[in-house]
């Protein structure tokens, strides 16, 4: 099965449970991760997740600058409550608070793209065999 079967097979029809099969056979220590053309579902939603965050962050961080160069009159006006321009205010206030709540927003889709995969971080890790077992400081124990 083709990519391009998986891709059409997830977007029509195909069941969370199946794409989440999908993901989890996938090995991606072997898989070429390419961020321009991702090859699996999930890597997919991510990276538009992504993309969309970027775009945000860009908007909200650009924004008030640029704003400021093409309408000077309106950006530069004074506050009635504090007394300085609008544009200090856009940049000191609006700034960290896009940032906290683009933080919120990717923590949210991120929680629903894992769900849609069925990626479970509750999930306690599997205990590694006794031939070759992994101690403590990461070495192997003998």
């Amino acid at each position: 099965m083709t990519d391009h079967d998986r891709r059409d097979l997830a977007a029509d029809g195909g069941s969370a449970s199946d794409a989440a099969r999908r993901e989890q056979d996938i090995d991606y220590l072997e898989t070429e991760i390419n961020l321009l053309k991702p090859r699996t579902p999930y890597m997919r939603d991510h990276l538009r997740i992504i993309w969309m965050g970027f775009a945000l962050w860009a908007l909200t961080t650009f924004g008030p600058v640029t704003a400021t160069v093409v309408a000077p009159d309106v950006m530069t006006t004074q506050m009635p409550v504090i007394g300085f321009p609008f544009h200090y205010f856009a940049i000191a206030i609006g700034g960290p608070a896009a940032a906290l709540i683009l933080s919120a927003w990717y923590s949210r889709k991120r929680d629903h793209l894992d769900a849609k995969y069925g990626i479970d971080h509750d999930a306690p890790a599997q205990a590694p065999s006794s031939e070759g077992a992994v101690s403590a400081d990461g070495g192997v124990d003998e």
